[in-house]
């Protein structure tokens, strides 16, 4: 059956998009997180470029969007949708646009950028937009923008049995303005795009993905302050928000990260629980937002603001926060990280990021990955914080999936009854359960 099964796809893919070398399945078998038994136990990994070629019915199928995957010692076929990258329809009218899985966020921006729009939804790194879907990502801009969740408004998606679902139906996008057909909200049916949202390649392929774009920002500054405390500086946040200033990017370092910020991109902040924070708007509005949340950090006890107004600047700050990942794993040359994403509560520890604008953080676990008693140790760990996050009413992930670490919380969050209907939806639309197995459920 396996040749068979590769012989068949390279006949529907083509020779060059199909590979059954052992460095590639291995490529195909990792990512960075600290699970390190994905392996590479697919037998062939396959490179649509279209979403036809991703009906192909193949045997226990593993996909990898933004997750790596696993095939529970059975093989299978991982589909790689890398070379499917067209941006397939824009409608600056409606401010919406179609992507392939194949386009990242910088791709698209990069797109936009003599349109006056663009996509806010910032994870860090250049993800692909429909791995991004498929995970429920989030990031820096969320407390202005939202998530994924918030943002995407039709999905493609090749489901288990080569059948092509529209979930809101077929070039349906929803505008902000305009004549119909098309309009800016629906009631009609289930939510069948927030149901593939977040469902981890688990339910079907997302093949093209339709995005609510935002009008770029007529002025942009960034800024950095530090506080004497945790609970300073968490206590601004959340008394800037309290005032409605409609700031887009408000985002927490602890005092540790801060230090491993400074050596590893050759900075010299304060060492000290900080805030990075950016303002958008008109030039007038950003000035407003600027002076009343200046107000509130002398408050708090924080410094005077460090601004960056140019762009390069701007990038250079926001690089630094986004480098927190590699910070941490250079106080460790030859570690891994384990980074379990809570509810914001104050901690104690050390190597702290956080999405304070909305209300969750990354404590950053930095440990020998050949040392199976400290591994242990951080599992241990990042369990206990997740039930203490979950007994304060939050969440044990707030973006980035269940994937496989987190498996074991999802009956303690959303209940029994809850994990029942989401196994039920799971073996209706993947009855042979070809899709990513073993995630989520």
């Amino acid at each position: 059956m396996p040749g068979e099964l590769v012989k068949a796809l390279r006949a529907v893919a083509g020779s060059p998009n199909v590979s059954t070398a052992l460095a590639v399945r291995e490529q195909h078998g990792r990512d960075e997180s600290m699970h390190r038994y994905l392996g590479s136990s697919h037998l062939v990994v396959s490179w649509p470029c279209s979403a036809c070629l991703c009906t192909f019915p193949g045997s226990a199928v593993g996909l990898a969007l933004m997750s790596a995957p696993i095939s529970l010692g059975q093989g299978g076929v991982c589909f790689n949708l890398t070379r499917m990258d067209r941006i397939t329809a824009l409608s600056t009218e409606d401010f919406t646009v179609a992507v392939e899985p194949g386009v990242t966020r910088k791709a698209l921006n990069s797109y936009l950028r003599d349109t006056g729009l663009w996509f806010p939804v910032d994870p860090g790194a250049d993800a692909s937009l429909c791995g991004m879907a498929a995970t429920s990502a989030s990031g820096t801009n969320a407390v202005r923008y939202g998530t994924m969740r918030h943002n995407v408004l039709n999905l493609q998606v090749v489901l288990a049995d080569g059948r092509v679902l529209h979930t809101a139906g077929r070039g349906r996008h929803f505008r902000y303005w305009g004549p119909l057909p098309c309009c800016r909200k629906s009631a009609a049916g289930y939510n069948l795009t927030g149901l593939f949202v977040g469902s981890e390649g688990t339910l079907g392929l997302i093949t093209q993905a339709t995005l609510r774009l935002h009008g770029s920002p007529e002025a942009i500054v960034a800024a950095v302050c530090a506080f004497p405390s945790v609970h300073a500086a968490v206590g601004c946040t959340v008394q800037v928000l309290q005032a409605g200033i409609p700031v887009a990017r408000i985002e927490f370092l602890d005092d540790v990260m801060m230090a491993a910020c400074n050596r590893f991109s050759g900075l010299s902040y304060a060492v000290s629980p900080t805030l990075f924070l950016e303002f958008h708007g008109s030039p007038g509005s950003v000035e407003e937002q600027v002076r009343q949340a200046g107000e509130i950090v002398q408050l708090n006890g924080g410094s005077d603001f460090a601004w960056a107004w140019e762009l390069e600047a701007r990038n250079k700050l926001w690089a630094a926060r986004h480098n927190a990942w590699y910070a941490a794993l250079a106080l460790r040359p030859g570690s891994k990280v384990g980074s379990p994403f809570k509810q914001l509560v104050c901690v104690s520890s050390g190597l702290i990021v956080g999405h304070v604008g909305d209300g969750n953080f990354h404590c950053i676990l930095v440990f020998d990955p050949a040392d199976l008693d400290e591994i242990q140790r951080v599992k241990e760990f990042a369990t206990r914080l997740a039930r203490q996050a979950l007994a304060l009413d939050g969440t044990c992930t707030g973006e980035h999936g269940i994937g496989l670490g987190k498996r074991h919380l999802l009956c303690e969050e959303i209940g029994e009854l809850g994990l029942t209907i989401m196994r039920q939806i799971k073996a209706i639309l993947d009855p042979k359960n070809l899709m990513n197995p073993g995630k989520v459920l």
